[in-house]
């Protein structure tokens, strides 16, 4: 059907408004942040046994050889007793070494966990550990889990504290375990949705968000905060109950029942952590 030459003028530049509308659209609008991978290691030890063999490997060999390949912030730790009365922490018996590495892809993670242990270098320093005998392991077993960031928080952040290397910096790891899939990712979206901000407002200094995409006791999802010093770590917590914003969000409907267990694990970082 051949239109009028007036009606296919305005049809004509309608369409071309359109275009140029939808162009401002697109150019304006931030792209999305690329989300990161986390692994997450523990390295279970023998009871009783020493963390030296581990301890050396870890910050001569494996951490090294990460950082040549262009990750960094790699953040080892060992677990906390915390008198949380007192404000108090000492050393937990036969803590396994929790390590966290940040990845900006998933080639990232494959490429690393397939083939950082054949690098010369790192076969060099890491020489005793690697070819420890099997009468005295460096470890009993290792779990890991494959975690992807948050919309909330698609990057690690390196705390001041941290990047200031504050001797008393104290961290804790939360994951919340869900009956189901979906009620995993009910509670993942209570973060997206405010709680990430409500923490990062209160000075909670959250380190990564992250959902557990692969790994032991799936369905959950796990995150760190953390604080200069136990007390203030322990006070901001205190904050974030009582917080408006919070109380107006965690007894809505549309987040019932979506998290069954809770589990806190206080952390203490190696004298080689770079968190």
């Amino acid at each position: 059907m051949k239109l009028p030459r007036r009606d296919f003028l305005k049809t004509s530049l309608a369409a071309s408004a359109a275009v140029v509308t939808a162009g401002r659209v697109s150019a304006a609008a931030p792209a999305a942040a690329a989300r990161e991978y986390y692994e997450l290691r523990a390295y279970r030890l023998k009871p009783g046994g020493s963390a030296a063999g581990l301890d050396a490997y870890l910050s001569e060999a494996f951490i090294p050889a990460l950082n040549r390949r262009g990750v960094k912030s790699v953040g080892v730790f060992t677990e906390l007793d915390v008198d949380k009365a007192a404000a108090t922490a000492k050393p937990k018996a036969d803590s396994p070494v929790w390590v966290l590495v940040p990845h900006a892809s998933l080639e990232s993670f494959v490429s690393v966990s397939a083939d950082l242990n054949t690098d010369a270098a790192v076969l060099q320093a890491g020489t005793a550990y690697l070819n420890t005998p099997k009468a005295s392991p460096a470890f009993d077993r290792i779990d890991t889990w494959l975690l992807r960031a948050f919309a909330s928080m698609p990057r690690l952040a390196v705390p001041a504290f941290s990047a200031a290397r504050v001797p008393t910096r104290i961290f804790e790891m939360r994951d919340y375990e869900s009956h189901s899939e979906r009620a995993a990712l009910n509670k993942m979206a209570m973060f997206d949705d405010g709680e990430t901000e409500i923490m990062r407002s209160l000075g909670m200094s959250p380190v990564f968000f992250g959902q557990a995409i692969a790994g032991p006791n799936l369905p959950h999802l796990r995150y760190i905060t953390g604080a200069a010093d136990l007390k203030t770590h322990l006070a901001n917590w205190k904050k974030f109950g009582p917080d408006p914003r919070w109380i107006g969000m965690k007894d809505l409907p549309k987040y019932k029942d979506n998290m069954t267990k809770n589990t806190p694990r206080f952390l203490a970082p190696t004298a080689y952590s770079q968190l």
